[in-house]
């Protein structure tokens, strides 16, 4: 069973930054669409970012430049960098692994992001 885990979250303040890790136990990592969602308390799951396995990259419209993400297949880790942090932006961040060759959709269970001063 793949198992994904997200790390980095935390308390920052606005316009402060964190970075999001997300670590899957898989065999190659390359063959694995990966991606970030979000959900707030009261409001549906939001695609944040999505890196393909070619390396098309995809951002939810708020993001607007504040957010990179990123993957390294040989760590089996990918990344979310995130600047410029508004309050808007807390709620649970939730890692996505797809396996692009079948069946096989994997979350984890999510880190808390929380932005106030």
């Amino acid at each position: 069973q793949v198992q994904v885990v997200e790390s980095g979250g935390g308390l920052v303040q606005p316009g402060g930054s964190l970075r999001l890790s997300c670590a899957a136990s898989v065999i190659t990592l390359g063959l694995y669409d990966m991606g970030w969602y979000r959900q707030a308390p009261g409001k549906q799951r939001e695609l944040v970012a999505r890196i393909t396995t070619g390396g098309t990259i995809y951002y939810g419209d708020f993001v607007k430049g504040r957010f990179t993400i990123s993957r390294d297949d040989a760590k089996k880790t990918v990344y979310l960098q995130m600047n410029s942090l508004k309050s808007e932006d807390t709620a649970v961040y939730l890692c996505n692994a797809h396996f692009t060759r079948g069946r096989g959709d994997y979350w984890g269970q999510g880190t808390q992001v929380t932005v106030a001063s």
